[in-house]
């Protein structure tokens, strides 16, 4: 495992290194397309069981640890902004509703935690979790739990906590959720392997 406090290159400032002159177009271009991703991915529905799944959640912790915290950050509350501004940006947008409205509704919480799970998972790829299997399932399974955890604490605030809380937002999507980490567990490190092959 990885020096947890030595930060390293992360996977995006090596696949596009920082240029001093064009520093501000670069971070302002990787958060717009980050955003755009994050907004496709949002509308692919993969059938699955028990519920279909989206691939929203494995673009944003991948790109947590592709980006490092800052730009993952500066990205979700780009993505954040789109929606809030009434573009259908979300998963469920237009149809169920838009704007500030549709993120104060029962996915609002998860919103929120797609902002710290890009945090925690940011901060972890700048200290090398995604370049071994081992760290970046565990990077990623915290960035699940980051996401849920307030996603669960908004629906039993806002239905009641008599309801079957977690029947509705975590039990139908732990599987697909399972799958995605090991989708990221295989990506991130052998990205990084080809990486170090193409130099070597």
């Amino acid at each position: 495992m990885s020096n947890s406090h030595a930060t390293q290159s992360t996977l995006i400032s090596v696949l596009w290194p920082k240029n001093e002159v064009f520093v501000i177009a670069r971070f302002v271009t990787l958060a717009v397309l980050g955003s755009l991703l994050i907004a496709v991915s949002s509308k692919i529905q993969i059938p699955y069981y028990p519920v279909p799944m989206t691939m929203q959640t494995f673009v944003i912790l991948t790109l947590g640890m592709a980006y490092g915290g800052r730009l993952a950050v500066a990205t979700i509350l780009l993505y954040l902004a789109e929606g809030a501004a009434g573009l259908p940006v979300f998963a469920g947008t237009p149809e169920k509703g838009i704007g500030l409205a549709y993120m104060m509704g029962g996915t609002g919480g998860y919103l929120s935690g797609f902002l710290l799970a890009v945090g925690v998972c940011g901060w972890l790829g700048e200290r090398g979790w995604d370049r071994n299997p081992l760290t970046t399932a565990v990077a990623m399974l915290l960035g699940n739990v980051t996401i849920y955890v307030p996603g669960l604490i908004w629906l039993g605030v806002l239905y009641g906590w008599d309801k079957p809380i977690l029947e509705w937002g975590l039990m139908p999507f732990i599987l697909g959720d399972l799958t995605k980490v090991a989708l990221g567990t295989l990506v991130l490190p052998l990205t990084w392997m080809l990486i170090g092959k193409s130099r070597s």
